[in-house]
């Protein structure tokens, strides 16, 4: 099984797109995968849910205000999950 990367421009959407596309990703995604998604600004929603979650994740402040998250995948426990 090969880890994949899934990598979304979530720049120029209106909120909740973004939140909800990277949340779908991350459903659709195996464990082991990464979500790398860019978006306008810091998605401080996204980032509440992710903790709660339990997904690791860095962020990359860019140099005009947008920025690029980088969600790992290591557990299966999120809802709806299939499992």
């Amino acid at each position: 099984m090969s880890n994949k990367i899934i990598e979304l421009d979530n720049r120029g959407l209106e909120p909740p797109q973004p939140m909800m596309r990277t949340l779908q990703a991350l459903e659709d995604s195996e464990v082991g995968d990464q979500v790398k998604i860019h978006n306008d600004r810091l998605p401080m929603f996204l980032i509440e849910e992710l903790q709660r979650l339990g997904y690791p994740y860095q962020v990359e402040h860019q140099a005009d205000g947008s920025a690029r998250v980088t969600i790992d995948k290591t557990n299966s426990s999120a809802p709806n999950n299939g499992e």
